[in-house]
């Protein structure tokens, strides 16, 4: 009678016991003279992906050279039994038949079916065999055949442990459920959820995209401090350290914009950076507190180029990862490959609110209009147009915003980088764009007048100092770098993980994440 064993009988009792177990079995096998962890290194042929593709085109080869004649087609089976195979992996199911026994073990590519049988790999072997545990990582030497029920597989010849799981791995049929416990041990999640594993692969190919998109583009990729010497002004906390041989705290970037457009007045007229940013903020399911974004300048151009630039990008992105430039996020369809549609705030706001910020006469118009509209303005009576707008927009837009869509000129009051627009100093060229009603990006006109620049910082400072925050300064070498020339430039940044979340119909940052921040288990 067939006697099965997979990873559900680890449930059956404590895992502490499992443990013991196999620590008893590893002590019997050190003193045997076979300790599992001396090897240091297997021997490789293929993976179980390229194994399978590799015998379904030999056999496919050999029945179009022998047709109909069975014969030939034992012949040429045969002859491909003859080619010897070694792959490694991850026991993850056993079904024993008396001295034959089948096991699926899974490499980083797939999952391949090995028969065992005392009759091939000897007795004593067989023995020894037969006291692994599924989760150990064995190496196998054999040959390829397909079995009664049509599966390709491995006839083992030999079999190696090469690393002894001590402990149990969760069921393995219907996986790990748990969230919390798959977002703390990614590593179980990856083994018992394969498929999670092709949304970090993914990722990987969305990063590469990223990168020979811009590089084709003549763009230069460089690194930033990630340790910086003052606190500026921005609305981001950073976080905070000490650096112990200059005796001074030092904080955890919150952007990579400075340095890159220091760039720029140095003479890179393309230039990005994929880089960490660290933001000691809340967290949910599109915010971690350290997360990549890339962000990209160039000379000579202005909002709208870059308008042009990130939606061609995402196009290419989507296309190439994904195979469309439609896909499905979350039950709803994202036509990316469509011009975007593009809209002011103040056209935005008028459209989803009907509301008109040209109507507003003065700040204290803005104002009655939001307590009409029981909007709340963080500014209170310090509110602005400006502030006004930003709240409408915050309530009555974003959530609007499903299909991709940028909203550019935005008040001058929440952009403090960006440059103003000539015809309407209240406002600046700056866009962010969204999707699924997200933000997925921001960019500038970058402002490249050092004046204005100045002026700008000290009030963000003055404003952050006001709320009791004494440690923010006005970064005045980033001022003095202006003042030496920076040419009109373009600038552009996104978060890489919001992305990845789209393009893998991924609900929560953490799914695109290997290790997200988690609270400790002793708070």
């Amino acid at each position: 009678m067939q006697e099965r064993q997979n990873i559900q009988n680890t449930q059956e009792t404590d895992s502490t016991d499992y443990r013991q177990i196999r620590l008893d079995k590893l002590n019997t096998m050190k003193a045997e003279g076979n300790n599992p962890f001396s090897l240091t290194s297997y021997y490789v042929t293929h993976t179980n992906s390229g194994l399978r593709v590799l015998f379904e085109t030999e056999e496919a080869n050999v029945r179009k050279i022998a047709g109909d004649d069975e014969e030939k087609v034992n012949i040429g089976m045969a002859a491909i039994a003859e080619t010897t195979v070694r792959i490694a992996g991850r026991i993850m199911s056993w079904r024993r038949m008396g001295k034959a026994h089948f096991i699926d073990i899974r490499d980083h590519s797939d999952r391949m079916q090995v028969y065992v049988r005392m009759n091939d790999i000897g007795k004593e072997e067989f023995e020894a065999f037969r006291k692994w545990d599924i989760g150990d990582i064995i190496g196998v030497e054999g040959f390829l055949f397909r079995t009664k029920m049509g599966e390709i597989s491995v006839h083992a010849k030999k079999v190696t442990l090469l690393c002894k799981s001590l402990l149990p791995l969760p069921e393995k049929w219907h996986g790990i459920k748990d969230q919390d416990m798959r977002y703390r041990q990614r590593y179980l999640d990856l083994i018992c959820n394969p498929q999670v594993k092709d949304t970090f692969i993914k990722r990987s190919r969305i990063m590469r995209e990223i990168r020979s998109y811009l590089d084709n583009l003549g763009y230069v990729e460089v690194d930033t401090p990630v340790l910086l010497p003052i606190e500026i002004g921005a609305a981001a906390k950073p976080f905070v350290t000490h650096h112990n041989t200059l005796d001074m705290d030092m904080y955890l970037r919150i952007e990579t914009e400075l340095n890159l457009k220091r760039l720029i007045v140095g003479g890179f007229d393309r230039v990005y950076e994929v880089g960490r940013i660290f933001r000691n903020e809340g967290m949910d399911t599109s915010h971690n507190p350290e997360f990549t974004s890339v962000e990209m300048y160039q000379a000579y151009t202005d909002y709208l180029g870059m308008m042009d630039l990130i939606e061609n990008m995402y196009r290419t992105i989507a296309i190439n990862v994904c195979g469309s430039d439609t896909i499905i996020y979350q039950g709803t369809e994202i036509a990316i490959g469509k011009p975007w549609e593009r809209l002011t705030m103040v056209d935005a706001v008028k459209k989803y609110a009907g509301v008109d910020y040209y109507d507003w006469k003065t700040d204290e118009d803005a104002r009655k209009c939001a307590i009409a509209h029981n909007i709340e303005v963080e500014e209170g009576k310090n509110a602005t147009k400006g502030h006004v707008l930003i709240a409408f927009f915050d309530e009555f837009v974003e959530k609007k915003l499903i299909q991709p869509t940028i909203i550019y000129d935005y008040p001058v009051e929440n952009s403090p980088l960006a440059k103003r627009k000539p015809n309407d100093p209240a406002f600046t060229e700056r866009f962010e764009y969204f999707i699924y009603a997200r933000e997925m990006g921001n960019a500038f006109s970058e402002l490249n007048d050092p004046i204005d620049q100045k002026e700008r910082f000290e009030k963000q400072v003055e404003a952050k100092r006001a709320t009791g925050n004494t440690n923010c300064q006005v970064d005045y070498d980033y001022v003095t770098a202006l003042e030496y020339g920076m040419p009109p430039t373009g600038g552009l940044g996104f978060g890489v993980d919001r992305l990845v979340m789209l393009l893998t119909d991924s609900a929560s940052i953490r799914d695109v994440l290997l290790f997200p921040t988690m609270k400790s288990l002793d708070k």
